[in-house]
């Protein structure tokens, strides 16, 4: 007999909450987004989510619910331990304070290391061992699939690569370092180097305007260089590009293999595969929704 049980994964991120509900082969059968609220502290955003999933799910059909949030959760998986680009967000105990609200059990995960579960289950990881996946959005995060497995140290924190240095003395990053690849790679970073929003630099380096592609052809740079680093670190078969800046990815994926090239030794870069991700945006609520699926009983 089939098991009708649901479930909700929820991907919260600076600018927007979406929201989803699964069966639990993880196909979609609702969807939901709102904007996160500003200033998105905690407790605004535990009601937002709330009220949100009280919308999706008015029949209280799923009945476990994951949140992918931007920074590490805890051992536990129950404690936003830090977001750097959120106010206030530091040891929140979310999954505390959401399953009185919801009447359902909740579990937290690095948003990216959602999105990498679920492009390991459904996407452009599927076959594949040891993984590195980066997004490249209001920050740079990262997450790391070894053995198929979720890595994430010896308290939850481990794969922020964004958070790496790569200058000494480039631009103050959100987290105290100087020069990470977050401060040179992330939409801020992008914005340094153009006026235009990603979308339009997009577009006209389609059209071949040259100083658009010219500013990709530096993203690229940048963000090889951050790569290459990582590579000598974790040696993956894979490297997965996600976050909305990935669209453009056509544009600076040469430079940065040019970095990689120039910079790792082959041996450590043997058979490596860069690609952009293949779910796109929904999958860090997909991700969300199957962690719940596995770790809730």
């Amino acid at each position: 007999m089939k098991d009708e049980r649901q479930l909700i994964g929820v991907d919260l991120g600076g600018t927007a909450i979406k929201l989803a509900r699964f069966d639990l082969a993880g196909e979609l059968l609702a969807e939901l987004e709102l904007a996160t609220p500003h200033p998105a502290v905690p407790g605004a955003v535990t009601m937002a989510i709330a009220d949100a999933i009280a919308q999706l799910d008015p029949d209280r059909l799923a009945d476990r619910v994951g949140i992918g949030h931007p920074g590490p959760a805890d051992r536990s998986a129950r404690l936003a331990r830090l977001a750097i680009n959120l106010p206030g967000w530091r040891d929140v105990p979310l999954a505390a304070w959401l399953e009185p609200l919801l009447r359902r059990q909740v579990t937290c995960a690095n948003d990216a290391n959602c999105a990498a579960i679920a492009e390991l289950e459904r996407g452009a990881a599927r076959g594949a061992s040891d993984v590195l996946l980066l997004t490249l959005g209001t920050g740079v995060g990262g997450a790391l699939l070894l053995g198929g497995e979720l890595f994430t140290g010896s308290h939850g924190a481990a794969s922020e690569p964004g958070l790496i240095g790569i200058d000494p003395e480039g631009p103050a990053c959100n987290s105290g370092n100087r020069g990470s690849l977050e401060s040179f790679c992330s939409l801020r970073g992008l914005a340094r180097l153009s006026p235009l929003t990603p979308l339009e630099l997009c577009h006209q380096a389609d059209a071949g305007e040259a100083t658009a592609l010219a500013v990709w052809e530096r993203y690229g740079q940048l963000l090889g260089i951050g790569v290459s680093s990582l590579l000598y670190v974790l040696t993956p078969e894979l490297v997965l590009l996600g976050g909305g800046i990935s669209g453009a990815s056509h544009h600076f994926l040469p430079a940065l293999w040019r970095e990689v090239e120039q910079r790792v030794l082959a041996v450590s870069r043997q058979q490596l595969e860069i690609r952009r991700c293949q779910l796109g945006n929904g999958a860090g609520r997909l991700g969300a929704a199957l962690l719940a699926r596995d770790r809730l009983a």
